[in-house]
């Protein structure tokens, strides 16, 4: 049974002749590390195909895009506050002491106080109700 053995050993080695051996060679799939970058449609594909979240449906120019008519608003308020504010530091750093009272200007009613250790204003979103108050010390 040895001798068999023995005999189809030597006859497969000279029956199979030479034999060759190649490297293996790690190629990466994603275009990211090194890939092939016609993997990238297919990739994606694949991912978006397991993303269980669905985004929000918005036009996108509806999302930035807003009323003429309150963005004039917004506006007038906006320069109409700055002026107030120059106007109040002007005069409370300047010779001239701006007078106390309420001033209702668009959205915004404010509160002009005098306080023995400076000047107190009160600004009031009356489209929100939020509140701001702000001290300006004398000096």
């Amino acid at each position: 049974m040895r001798t068999l053995f023995t005999i189809l050993m030597i006859v497969f080695f000279f029956v199979a002749g030479k034999t060759y051996a190649q490297d293996l060679v790690y190629t990466p799939k994603n275009p990211a590390f090194g890939g092939n970058p016609y993997n990238y449609s297919w990739l994606m594909s694949s991912a978006q195909a397991q993303n269980d979240i669905k985004e929000a449906a918005t036009d996108t120019y509806s999302r930035y895009s807003t009323d003429a008519l309150e963005d004039f608003s917004a506006s007038l308020n906006r320069q109409i506050l700055s002026q107030l504010s120059r106007q109040i530091v002007a005069k409370q750093f300047g010779e001239d002491a701006l007078s106390e009272g309420t001033y209702v200007l668009g959205d915004y009613q404010i509160e002009v106080g005098d306080q023995a250790d400076g000047l107190n204003i009160t600004i009031l979103d009356n489209k929100t109700g939020s509140q701001t108050t702000v001290s300006v010390p004398y000096f």
